[in-house]
């Protein structure tokens, strides 16, 4: 039995990526265009894409893993055999090329419905391009206000050698050497054997040319651009900003992928954020805070006269409405909440001692009286 995995030269573990990138490797060095006369490169060839076809698909994969081919669990009791009715043994249900069981058993396989690509060859269906990932590090500033920068990111663009095709424009189409140029193939499942079109190129008995040497066959190519980007205000430390169509760009005709910034949010001196309220600290003098006071405290929008009533309490939040951190979807802007913190004056004057030994004799009060109840 055939190890597909060894013919790539993947692990039984591979990823359906990785068994692609093998596969296009391999078929771009044994390709019957770039080794025109050499049966053991045709041979090799054929192999490649027979183990590709059932390893890039996961239900073929799958069964691979489980039963070592589609399928093949073998005759089972009952199921035929020597001088049984049910002997299939040997039985192409195609032979006439229009059979119905050849068509139900199409269908089983999977090879019925597979959109026609170029020059007739079957291909796969139309990938999108996968979505990029970009991590971006912003100010607390920024991310309260919004900002439109420039970034620089690495992404896969259709191939302007091939346009995309994946095929050298140079080479020229080939008979398919996995069919013979028929557009069937022949498939063994246990004890049956049935028709089935040619997996290699998709019943059109020809292979279009040999993969582009620029991209290896994948229609894409790496390369790095700049793009302008709008980061919108309210973000926060992991938000997900998603600039759709600026990822890596799609196979066969596919729609690119997008790309997602993941922001990274810096810690602010005097702000906390808690959701879309901001948080911060006011300290206050004795007399501001028991005569009230009109002091300037900084706001994301610039500075703004705050209101400390009089007799405020160390500990006590004060809200300032609508001057928080603005929601992305509803536009709707957060609060601000002011903690008083009263800060007693240097002592080491003996003056200052003096009045406010003075302030405790005529105002006396008790501080812990709650305390004692």
């Amino acid at each position: 039995m055939k190890d597909y995995y060894e013919i790539l030269g993947v692990r039984r573990d591979a990823s359906i990526n990785d068994i692609k990138k093998a596969y296009r490797k391999l078929a771009r060095k044994y390709h019957p265009d770039l080794n025109p006369g050499d049966k053991t490169a045709e041979q090799r060839f054929k192999e490649i894409n027979e183990a590709h076809e059932t390893l890039k698909d996961p239900e073929k994969k799958k069964q691979y893993d489980l039963y070592g081919s589609l399928g093949a669990h073998g005759p089972g009791p009952g199921a035929g055999g020597p001088g049984r009715g049910g002997d299939f043994e040997g039985f192409d249900f195609n032979s006439s090329g229009s059979s119905t069981f050849g068509d139900i058993f199409e269908t089983i396989f999977g090879n019925m419905g597979e959109p026609r690509a170029r020059s007739g060859r079957r291909a796969h269906t139309p990938e999108p391009g996968e979505d990029l990932h970009y991590s971006m590090n912003l100010s607390f500033m920024d991310a309260a206000n919004g900002i439109e920068t420039t970034i620089q990111v690495s992404h896969r663009q259709p191939c302007a050698a091939c346009k995309g095709k994946g095929i050298d424009a140079a080479s020229k189409q080939s008979t398919c050497p996995a069919c013979g140029g028929r557009g069937r193939v022949q498939k063994q499942s246990g004890f049956m054997k049935f028709g089935s079109v040619c997996p290699s190129c998709g019943g059109s008995g020809v292979l279009p040319g040999a993969p582009c040497r620029a991209c290896g066959g994948d229609g894409r190519v790496e390369t790095t651009s700049r793009l302008r980007v709008r980061i919108p205000a309210g973000v926060d430390n992991d938000s997900k900003v998603r600039i759709a169509g600026k990822g890596n760009a799609g196979r066969d005709g596919g729609p690119a992928g997008d790309l997602i910034i993941t922001t990274r949010v810096a810690a602010h001196k005097v702000f906390r954020r808690s959701g879309h309220d901001l948080e911060m600290i006011l300290p206050v003098t004795y007399a501001e805070a028991a005569l009230g006071a009109k002091i300037e405290i900084p706001t994301l929008e610039g500075s703004a006269l705050f209101k400390v009533p009089p007799g405020t309490a160390s500990g006590q939040r004060l809200r300032l409405k609508g001057k928080g951190i603005v929601h992305p979807k509803t536009r709707e802007n957060g609060d601000l909440y002011v903690e008083i913190r009263i800060v007693p004056p240097p002592t080491k004057d003996l003056k200052v001692r003096e009045l406010l030994k003075e302030i405790e004799r005529v105002a006396p009060y008790d501080p812990r009286e709650e305390l004692r109840r």
